[in-house]
């Protein structure tokens, strides 16, 4: 049997080199050559065939866009609200769904209760390369699982892993993990680039010609991105990120690509001891405890893909004892901050030269929108004059360069949503205030400069 044609490519520029080296002779980086199939063996059929999971293939041909006929996807419920929201309303035939997380996370648990209820309507099969048989039912039992028409399987090999799948053919897999994964046409390790991006594209290719939906959980690296080659992310549907703090018991849930819903949807999740549990309001588990307003705090509706949320922004202004005074942000682009910062002395006339300053964003959600600039800077005016901010009061706004407040999207169903949780007063930019009569039950005072908008903050 003839062997498969190999190359060795740059992970920094791309170049194509005939054997490996430690040194790219293009780019001149060190150690970024991995091994990627060229051409399978000859003696070899192609894998659709070899395995058997696919029927004729058809001759691709020109067609006209406007005699294209687009249906709406069939959607199918994992039994999770919050899961389905994240995924676009449920899992389409077919859809391959990366789930990237740090460990412990709460990426496999998620995961296998997914399924575990997936499994009562639909042939579903979990492959664990990570866990024996006995660890995967062991957790499903303590979480109290139905097991009946789960199937599982321990292997690593994805040769094997297609075999057994064209055997049983189920209709939703789950791969733990994909770095795990690794194919005998290759001969670099498991878990290298050139693995990680067969292995991925062998059970892509079984997904679209198929119908099966695939799930890949995925490690991360210590930047937060998924280990393995770049392009693993272009070659899904979807691409799902597990968020929390360590010290937390709740999880956020962040679709950053998805080929059949929003980007950036969120989904909130409780770790206790039955597995993670949706939470059906993630707006009161972001908002303080405290019964009181206190210095320091002001609430604002950030926008997660679909979905509004109310959360809390705190700030911390002290003298520094520094030549260069600090700047933390938590939850924020921290030059974003020393930015605001700078417009509200050029603007608001307020110093904040020789304080520490630093920001934080309740309940370990990231906040990634110009929406937050308001609210940060007048947490940051309450805690400077050790005064807190009116009761019952929320704030959003985009602050510019010039002390302008500007308008942002969606601005009526930020209000209707700080509304629904009691919320009396907001401050927002004029071009989001409703015409008068709106909202009987808040004041909404429109403002159009940073200084107004701190006078009304005042009051």
């Amino acid at each position: 049997m003839a062997k498969s044609k190999t190359a060795y490519v740059c992970s920094e520029c791309g170049a194509e080199h005939n054997k490996w080296q430690g040194q790219c002779a293009e780019c001149g980086a060190w150690n970024t050559l991995s091994e990627i199939v060229l051409e399978s063996a000859t003696a070899a059929p192609p894998a659709s065939r070899r395995s058997g999971w696919a029927g004729k293939l058809e001759t691709p041909k020109i067609t006209a866009l406007k005699d294209v006929r687009s249906s709406e996807e069939a959607r199918v419920s994992t039994g999770i609200g919050e899961f389905d929201r994240v995924l676009g309303g449920g899992l389409v035939e077919g859809a391959v769904v990366l789930v990237g997380g740090d460990p412990g996370i709460g990426k496999s648990t998620l995961l296998l209760q997914a399924m575990a209820k997936m499994s009562l309507t639909l042939p579903s099969l979990y492959v664990t390369g990570e866990e024996s048989l006995a660890q995967v039912a062991g957790r499903a039992l303590r979480l109290g699982l139905p097991m009946d028409g789960l199937q599982a399987l321990a292997e690593t090999g994805i040769e094997k892993i297609l075999d057994h799948a064209v055997a049983a053919q189920p209709k939703v897999i789950v791969a733990d993990s994909v770095q795990t994964l690794w194919t005998d046409s290759l001969t670099a390790a498991p878990g290298s680039v050139s693995q990680v991006r067969e292995s991925a594209a062998r059970l892509v290719r079984y997904a679209k010609e198929t119908g099966t939906a695939v799930f890949l959980i995925g490690h991360v690296t210590k930047e937060g991105g998924i280990a393995g080659p770049r392009v693993l992310e272009h070659m899904v549907d979807a691409v799902l990120y597990f968020e929390g703090e360590s010290g937390s018991r709740f999880r956020v849930l962040r679709a950053f690509k998805n080929r059949f819903g929003a980007v950036n949807e969120l989904g909130v999740f409780a770790m206790g001891e039955k597995g993670l549990k949706e939470v059906p309001n993630p707006s009161a588990i972001f908002l303080s405890g405290g019964s009181a307003q206190q210095p320091g705090s002001c609430v604002m509706v950030t926008r997660e893909g679909t979905r509004p949320l109310l959360v809390e922004v705190q700030a911390l202004v002290d003298s520094s004892p520094l030549s260069n005074p600090r700047r933390v942000a938590v939850g924020l682009e921290q030059n974003r901050l020393a930015m605001l910062l700078a417009v509200l002395h050029r603007h608001g006339g307020i110093v904040t030269s020789d304080q520490d300053v630093f920001v934080n964003v309740v309940g370990g959600i990231r906040v990634q929108e110009t929406a937050a600039d308001l609210p940060v800077l007048l947490a940051v005016l309450s805690s400077l004059r050790d005064k807190p901010l009116p009761e019952k009061t929320i704030a959003f706004g985009e602050v510019g360069l010039s002390g302008e407040i500007r308008p942002i999207p969606n601005g009526e169903e930020r209000l209707r949503e700080a509304a629904t949780h009691g919320f009396k007063r907001a401050i927002v930019a004029k071009g989001n205030a409703p015409k008068s009569g709106a909202f009987k039950a808040m004041e909404v005072i429109g403002v159009e400069r940073l200084s107004d908008a701190l006078e009304a903050a005042s009051e």
